[in-house]
């Protein structure tokens, strides 16, 4: 009997400068089809930016790497049997939940750290005192959101603002990990915080029917969200990029995407990064 029909992924990403910006603070992944072999993983970081946060597009650049690099391993292991057989539902969730967030915070922490101890040993006078090791973590602060989807299950992280969005195969939009109340301010979440893999959202949905997997995932940096008047604009917006994908499909959204974006960050005068993943609908005829 032949696997059921699954068909693959296509994936548009993007990132423009704020305006006024000296340089963008965002970094972004997309890569995969979905499939076993190549599963689907989606990534935004928003470096924090401002004078406290200097390095943070470092910070960034090196979530989004780590994140992409855990979430190849944790596809795998979705896929293959363990040292005792296969691995349950309960037991990929309690990892996806528990052991991936730790580990990521913390080779996030180290590996920002290691920065910034080659850059003081490659200019020792540039600094005028050595910050604490807190201080040392606050220079790269970023959020992060990653997405990973294979056959079997989709899963997605979220520390910090920003927004993933996903649209059913109903055409129903939803934000799986918004926060309970919105942050204050540029008050957000970060990486850089004590023991920030407490703080990561999970979304957790295994897949058991391909026709009911969702249609769109994107995941975007909330200099996206923020050039909308309400949260009902930004929804269209969603809406709009799932029926053109749908129309020219990713090649030809991915030629307007610059556009698209580089107009939302007139408005909310910030960087500004979407990655979005679409499938085609699913055929039932195929699954012969």
């Amino acid at each position: 009997m032949s696997e059921p029909y699954m068909p693959l992924w296509e994936t548009v990403a993007q990132s423009v400068q704020g305006v006024n910006k000296q340089q963008n603070q965002d970094w972004y992944t997309a890569e995969g089809t979905g499939a076993s072999a190549a599963p689907l993983i989606l990534a935004v970081s928003d470096g924090h930016g401002s004078a406290a946060h200097a390095r943070s597009g470092i910070g960034a650049r090196h979530a989004v790497e780590l994140f992409a690099a855990h979430a190849r391993e944790f596809a795998a292991m979705a896929e293959t049997d363990g040292p005792d057989g296969r691995r349950s539902l309960s037991w990929l969730m309690n990892f996806a939940r528990h052991t991936m967030p730790r580990r990521l915070v913390t080779e996030w922490q180290q590996r920002v750290r290691e920065h910034w101890q080659r850059q003081y040993e490659a200019e020792p006078g540039g600094i005028q005192a050595e910050p604490s090791e807190e201080q040392k973590l606050v220079l790269y602060g970023a959020t992060l959101i990653g997405a990973v989807l294979t056959p079997q299950l989709f899963a997605a992280w979220q520390l910090g603002d920003g927004e993933l969005t996903v649209v059913d195969h109903n055409d129903d939009v939803f934000l799986p990990l918004a926060p309970a109340e919105a942050d204050l301010g540029d008050d957000t979440e970060s990486l850089c915080g004590r023991e920030a893999w407490r703080l990561l959202r999970m979304h957790w949905a295994p897949i058991t029917d391909p026709a009911r997997m969702p249609r769109l995932i994107a995941l975007s940096t909330d200099g996206l969200s923020k050039s909308f008047a309400s949260d009902e604009g930004f929804t269209q917006f969603m809406t709009g990029l799932d029926q053109r994908l749908s129309a020219v499909g990713a090649e030809g959204v991915q030629a307007v995407l610059p556009e698209w974006l580089a107009k939302a960050s007139q408005h909310s005068g910030d960087d500004t990064t979407l990655v979005a993943g679409r499938r085609p609908r699913h055929h039932p005829e195929a699954d012969g």
